[in-house]
């Protein structure tokens, strides 16, 4: 028996041996993006040339210089929805669960904008829309307009997709002017960027001119209201808000996954600041900052100028920050205890666009805008409004530390810019998301007026 087993044994092995070599090949290649092909890889403005490209109603100005959160996944994965400045909509996109691909519906079902333009549904207070959340429920769509100073609430059809705004009296637009059918808001100048606590119970917007963290409590219907008191809003100076440092322009927020803190970019702080929720009411205080300057009550960090974007990974250990004037993407720790984040060391701490002592080289990272951690923690991948280009970065699952992919896998762009894959329509490509089963990644570019279609390596 021996005998006949032996050979047996050394099949098995040798077959165990190719399984093996083959994740291994596989795994090299996690993260990997390629452009969907034909019209499915990238959906433009029906008003702009479509050149290979599908169109599509109400997308004009997608992903504004001001909003690296200007598209969403729905975590059914059912819908995609878009903001479009220049259209003052919010275009939504049905979407294959299997190849990726966006299809919009005809109608008021394919769209919301203001005075109801290019068919859309009407809506009030979506002026120049530039950053959009969904609860984790799934049941409301939320976003932000710099020029109606307004958070917009709208209910979701679960199946169609379809959104319709709450009514004035569930406060279906809260801004800070006193527009028609609006409730008052405080501190909501100019917000640039909102999400969602974990648990659904508050939504978050920041306020760009309003140095501000803008708080509301939400309800089961979704409609949302503003904390009472100092607890509605946290700012460098506003007269009825909670006072912080290095909240000056905020262009980015993320909130931890156990809900815990909420991490503001501070663009013209050149910060990061660091606010425990309280999750019982909501309401945030401060409990550190980072700045790349000296500032009494911060801690000091490195290629931090004009922060920009921030992006938590799903394991809760790491947070990682764009900023537009450094050029860069850096990485920190963060102690689940205190909510305090630490550089990481050395050229971990960060990569940058042009070769920084102690940091490791950005290709194509020219204007890095939106940025976004993978479901599984595997890659991070960023928008560079300037270089029009999606850069590909591995990361550690161990450390958090992370690598821009070498050869052209490490960035997507326009065959203009040498050493990346060639993408169409990623001109001002600014805002990145991926789908809750990390096969596919999706890109606002403002100057294409598009939505590009990416299908992801696992």
């Amino acid at each position: 028996m021996r005998l006949r087993l032996a050979p047996l044994a050394i099949t098995l092995t040798v077959l165990a041996l190719v399984p093996a070599s083959a994740s291994a090949a596989a795994k090299s290649q996690t993260g990997v993006l390629t452009q969907l092909s034909g019209k499915s890889g990238c959906l433009v403005d029906r008003g702009s040339k479509p050149g290979s490209c599908g169109s599509a109603r109400a997308l004009q100005g997608p992903g504004a210089f001001m909003g690296s959160r200007a598209l969403v996944v729905s975590p059914d994965g059912r819908n995609l929805y878009v903001t479009a400045t220049k259209s003052n909509s919010i275009a939504i996109f049905s979407r294959d669960r299997k190849t990726g691909a966006l299809s919009q519906a005809k109608g008021k079902a394919g769209c919301v904008a203001a005075k109801g333009k290019n068919g859309c549904a009407t809506a009030i207070g979506l002026l120049e829309p530039n950053s959009i959340a969904i609860s984790p429920d799934g049941r409301n769509v939320y976003a932000t307009s710099r020029a109606g100073n307004s958070v917009t609430s709208f209910r979701r059809n679960p199946k169609s997709g379809a959104l319709r705004q709450l009514p004035p009296s569930s406060s279906g637009c809260i801004s800070g002017l006193a527009l028609p059918s609006c409730t008052l808001g405080r501190a909501l100048v100019t917000p640039d960027v909102i999400v969602i606590s974990p648990d659904g119970r508050n939504v978050y917007a920041g306020a760009f001119f309003g140095n501000a963290v803008v708080a509301f409590g939400r309800a089961p219907s979704g409609a949302l209201t503003q904390l009472a008191g100092s607890a509605g809003c946290i700012a460098a100076a506003t007269e009825g808000c909670a006072t912080a440092l290095a909240l000056n322009s905020i262009e980015g927020l993320a909130i931890s996954g156990d809900g815990l803190d909420l991490y503001a970019a501070a663009a013209t702080s050149n910060a990061v600041a660091e606010l425990s929720r309280n999750a019982e009411t909501g309401a945030l205080s401060q409990v550190g900052c980072i700045t790349d300057a000296a500032l009494k009550g911060c801690a000091s960090g490195r290629e931090i100028a004009g922060a920009n974007a921030v992006a938590i990974s799903p394991d809760d250990g790491s947070v990682y920050v764009t900023s537009l004037l450094s050029n860069s993407v850096t990485a920190f720790d963060r102690d689940a205890s205190t909510g305090l984040l630490a550089q990481k060391e050395a050229t971990n701490a960060c990569l940058v666009f042009l070769r920084a002592t102690g940091c490791s080289f950005g290709r194509a990272l020219e204007a890095p805008e939106g940025l976004v951690v993978s479901p599984d923690g595997r890659n991070v991948y960023v928008a560079a409004v300037e270089t029009g280009a999606i850069d590909v970065l591995n990361r550690n699952t161990e450390t958090g530390a992370v690598r821009q992919r070498q050869g052209a896998t490490g960035c997507l762009a326009a065959p203009s810019v040498k050493g990346c894959t060639p993408a169409r329509a990623t001109a001002g490509v600014s805002s990145v998301a991926v789908s809750p089963d990390g096969r596919f990644v999706y890109a606002t570019a403002l100057e294409s007026n598009a939505v590009d279609v990416f299908r992801r390596q696992r």
